[in-house]
């Protein structure tokens, strides 16, 4: 499959002041096979040499007692039989297995900077964190601040599932928004549909690949089934107390609860009765540092740039996989392809589909709450202008924005909905579909968005 996310590679690999590598995401989202089977094999074709820190217990002990990188290479070069040099891409995957080979990055750096290195694993800064904390007086573990580059690889955002599921259908989209026109209602209804599909199927590669090849739903959902299952697990496996473990399960396994309420502010006592917020406070850190959680926080009534989270503390989370979400929820697959589906799912399966995007592209999460319980689903701050987002489901006004206009000054708002692409100048509203979500988010992101 392909991946939009290898641009993130290419340009790491075309700078020329690359440093080591480190890759994060959460697990099964596709990291090794973007490094090993897309960027590798088309850039490094034959010169690369993979480690899987899980499985080569033997450099796995060598690299566990030295962060040394000119005996590291040498070992590698001698085990594997192959000289290591400029034109030699080296991959640590699965580097939670054998945290020092992370410090020894900052020597890759120093002494070997020529040498391209990339490193990746699912729960990396969270085992880090633990082995810091386990060395106690002693030697303590040093992450390599300022000598590596590092960059996030999200589940597959719905321009990539578009991608791979149907090109010709994404060529098209892609060229109208770049054009800024609305599909033909015919197109429009082809894309919305595959909107709904990713909706259930999510941005999961094993998901994607398993829809793609079978067109099959439901074997989708069983493989979401089973991810999220070892999702559950690998709480039990990095996590230091049976206290953080049931805590950080209890969290997750219930973000569509906190989200499906009149306030989508978390609020603890809707998990667990009369628990405060700071008593989730190990479970939220964890689950976000691992992306299986985007967080977004409120903004005060009156927004000043850059943007600030409220005092008072509120936040909402989102599941990093809108599959995922629709696959907590417990809704019948079936409601996503039927022809009463937009009445029948909840908004918050859109909010939570547009979050993903968001951040996927690079945009800090950040929502507006007013006095009256006028809210705006998302804020965001690109090229020093604002541009509020709220998210339809349907057709739906967007209410909010005048009492938002009374307090702060935007570019445009934008409203993400199942209509088609228009533009009203008299109210400053941008109405994109939803199948552009993508594409706005990228543009937000890189502060190149525009109406026209």
């Amino acid at each position: 499959m392909e991946r939009i996310a290898i641009e993130k590679l290419i340009k790491w690999n075309e700078s020329k002041r690359r440093k080591p590598l480190i890759v994060w995401g959460a697990r099964q989202v596709g990291k090794t096979y973007l490094i090993k089977d897309i960027f590798a094999n088309r850039f490094y074709k034959n010169k690369y040499i993979y480690i899987d820190f899980k499985k080569e217990d033997e450099i796995n002990e060598f690299c566990a007692k030295t962060a040394n990188a000119e005996k590291i290479i040498e070992f590698i070069s001698l085990l594997k039989g192959k000289q290591i040099s400029s034109k030699t891409l080296l991959i640590f995957d699965e580097v939670q297995e054998c945290p020092n080979i992370v410090s020894a990055l900052k020597y890759f750096c120093q002494d070997f900077r020529e040498i391209p290195v990339i490193a990746t694993g699912s729960m990396v800064r969270i085992k880090l964190q633990r082995e810091t904390n386990k060395r106690g007086g002693g030697e303590k573990f040093l992450f390599p601040v300022g000598k590596i580059d590092q960059v996030t690889i999200y589940p597959m955002t719905f321009d990539e599932f578009l991608m791979n599921s149907n090109p010709v259908l994404y060529n098209k989209v892609k060229s109208a928004y770049e054009e800024k026109t609305p599909l033909d209602a015919q197109i429009h209804t082809l894309a919305m549909d595959q909107v709904f599909k990713y909706l259930l199927v999510g941005g999961m590669p094993e998901a994607v690949d398993a829809f793609i090849d079978s067109g099959d739903l439901f074997e989708s959902r069983q493989i979401l089934k089973s991810l999220y299952d070892n999702y559950l697990s690998d709480m039990e496996l990095y996590q230091a107390s049976r206290e953080a473990i049931l805590r950080s399960r209890t969290l997750f396994s219930n973000i569509y609860r906190e989200l499906n309420k009149e306030s989508k502010n978390f609020s603890p006592g809707l998990i667990e009765e009369k628990s405060k917020t700071r008593d989730f406070a190990t479970s939220i850190e964890w689950l976000t540092m691992a992306h299986i959680v985007n967080q977004s926080y409120q903004l005060k009534e009156h927004i000043t740039m850059p943007l600030i989270k409220d005092d008072d503390g509120s936040f909402r989370l989102f599941l990093g996989d809108v599959g995922m979400f629709s696959y907590q929820s417990g809704i019948n697959a079936a409601y996503f392809v039927s022809n009463n589906r937009e009445n029948t799912l909840s908004g918050i399966f859109f909010e939570n589909f547009v979050a993903d995007e968001l951040i996927a592209k690079g945009n800090p999460l950040y929502y507006w709450r007013g006095k009256s319980s006028c809210e705006l689903e998302f804020i965001i701050e690109s090229d020093n202008k604002l541009f509020p987002i709220d998210v339809k489901k349907g057709r739906g006004v967007l209410n909010s924005l005048e009492k938002f206009s009374n307090h702060n000054k935007y570019e445009c708002a934008i409203k993400i909905s199942s209509g088609n692409y228009g533009y009203d100048e008299s109210k400053k509203l941008l109405t994109v579909p939803l199948y552009f979500a993508s594409f706005v988010s990228d543009d937000l992101a890189k502060g190149s968005f525009t109406i026209e």
